[in-house]
């Protein structure tokens, strides 16, 4: 199984990312269409990698949600 990071982007569409398949992500409007979605395109990648007789990465990430404060944020804006 593969971890993703789902977040909701500023347009209100649902993200679904795929950290250990660089480029696998897919969207949707609800976390479950999301979620249904990115699994579609793990299948597809792993495919695709496979014709190409590429190796697979191993899922082997870890993820912190960490909130910044506004103001460090105002600062990495200017």
């Amino acid at each position: 199984m593969r971890q993703i990071v789902l977040y909701q982007d500023e347009s209100g569409a649902w993200i679904a990312d795929v950290p250990s398949l660089p480029g696998c992500h897919s969207d949707g409007k609800t976390p479950e269409e999301a979620v249904e979605r990115v699994k579609e395109a793990i299948d597809l990648w792993i495919e695709v990698a496979q014709e190409d007789g590429l190796s697979i990465p191993d899922d082997k990430h870890t993820a912190r949600i960490i909130e910044l404060e506004s103001e460090f944020i105002a600062l990495l804006k200017d």
